[in-house]
């Protein structure tokens, strides 16, 4: 079935402006700083233009994008958090395009791409201080990919994906991927869906960006309910993941608890959520004491020495990353803040706005017109699984949700002080600030050992 919704006149009926994220790109290009680029991207021909010339290019950086996924859920049920670009021009391909002296080609809708668009495996792993990690750690470890429906072409699009950035193959036959349906069956699989399509190959290729020596598990469930997603979920755990990810959510109910205990409770594995793309409010199972709730960012480039920035992801009042405090899930122990009196949203955070979005490959459906870029929290939750993969092996009775709250203002998390997702009666609910707040958590990673025991 189509989940997509190109009527909506929140998604696809108007210009999103970059704002943040263009301006900062565009103080750090009149300060004459460089910029990461994809490992396979050519070195500009000509002469960097004139600083002037190229922030103010950069500065007209623009996107709009479509949810690949069921706008809102009926009760019981969840949508994947995948935002699909649709159109404009993301703040990488200004930058590219500035750098180069050229004038950018702008997204065409449904039209295929020869090259990517948004931020690719060099980029991310040079934002969140992985690039050593990487390359020396993760290989023996699986993370594993929880969705609905099928992605026929999911092992093929992820080649691609990795060919193009110098990635190792992962592939059924040595060993690297494998996919299964939500009872483990390799051949009894769901029906195949065009929107979970995109948000399939979206997770499989940040689990690939963060750390290319994982093995990747992809398990999928026969529909998008609470339950059959649960399911996978402990399908994941019983096929030995140590690392899960959920780049879903819906409404929160009183059956959370339950769903609490029958699926997420997993001691000893890092299960990760989406905090959710509608800004201020909370989302299930980010909700869940037994997860790490991923809120997400605008990331752009910065002349400080990290060579990064990031912002809170708000484009509207209904566009933006998730927070909140859970209306029915208990607080863990190690969570403390004071406002809330139950389980608040998010932990940490990383890269989410479509306008600086990520790269994705896929060719399944109306909408795997071959390179896309994507953002959404569903392209935080698989980058923060990754991480963890990166970080080593929880401990055997941990709750690896717990385990940034122990590097909480340290320098192993990038503290994200500015931007909000919403309006709230609590501040920190809803408005980025030092320490720890709703949208954010307690920041983004900085290498993996905030992410370890």
């Amino acid at each position: 079935m189509r989940t997509t919704t190109p009527n909506s006149p929140h998604i696809s009926g108007r210009w999103r402006r970059v704002s943040s994220a263009a301006a900062a790109t565009a103080a750090l290009l009149l300060a004459g700083i460089g910029t990461a680029v994809h490992a396979n991207a050519a070195a500009p021909a000509t002469p960097t233009p004139d600083t002037k010339a190229v922030a103010a290019q950069v500065a007209k950086a623009h996107v709009r994008y479509e949810k690949a996924c069921a706008a809102t859920p009926k009760k019981g049920h969840a949508a994947c958090d995948a935002l699909r670009v649709t159109g404009g021009t993301t703040a990488f391909m200004e930058k590219q395009a500035a750098l180069k002296g050229v004038t950018p080609k702008a997204v065409t809708p449904d039209a295929a791409a020869s090259d990517p668009t948004g931020y690719g495996p060099s980029d991310l792993q040079s934002a969140y201080g992985l690039t050593d990690a990487a390359a020396s750690s993760g290989s023996g470890r699986t993370v594993a990919i929880v969705d609905a429906y099928d992605d026929p072409n999911a092992e093929a699009d992820l080649a691609t994906y990795r060919s193009y950035y110098g990635l190792s193959a992962c592939t059924t036959a040595n060993g690297c991927f494998r996919k299964v349906g939500q009872t483990g069956s390799t051949t009894s699989l769901p029906s195949a869906d065009s929107g979970w399509a995109g948000e399939i190959s979206l997770d499989v290729d940040m689990v690939s960006a963060a750390c290319p020596n994982c093995s990747i598990l992809l398990v999928e469930a026969k529909s998008a309910s609470d339950a059959n997603l649960g399911t996978a979920v402990n399908e994941a755990v019983k096929l030995g993941a140590k690392y899960v990810s959920n780049s879903y959510g819906g409404s929160e109910s009183s059956s959370d608890t339950t769903y609490d205990s029958s699926y997420y409770n997993h001691p000893g594995v890092a299960i990760t959520a989406s905090a959710g793309d509608s800004g201020y409010g909370a989302e299930y199972p980010a909700a869940s004491k037994y997860v790490t709730a991923v809120g997400g960012t605008a990331l752009s480039t910065s002349s400080d020495s990290r060579g990064w920035t990031e912002s809170v992801w708000k484009t509207s009042s209904t566009e933006g990353t998730g927070s909140g405090c859970s209306a029915d899930d208990a607080k863990p122990s190690w969570q403390t803040d004071t406002g809330c009196t139950k389980r608040m949203i998010a932990d940490v955070s990383a890269v989410a706005d479509p306008a600086t979005g990520v790269s994705v490959y896929d060719t399944y459906g109306a909408d795997g017109t071959g390179w896309n870029t994507y953002g959404g929290t569903s392209a935080s939750s698989p980058l923060v699984a990754a991480v963890y993969a990166l970080a080593g092996t929880p401990g055997s009775s941990d709750y690896p949700a717990q385990y940034p709250y122990k590097a909480a203002g340290t320098s192993a998390l990038n503290d994200v002080t500015s931007g909000s997702n919403g309006t709230c009666s609590t501040s920190y609910f809803c408005t980025a600030g030092s320490g720890y707040d709703g949208p954010t958590g307690w920041g983004t990673p900085e290498g993996v050992s905030a992410f370890t025991g």
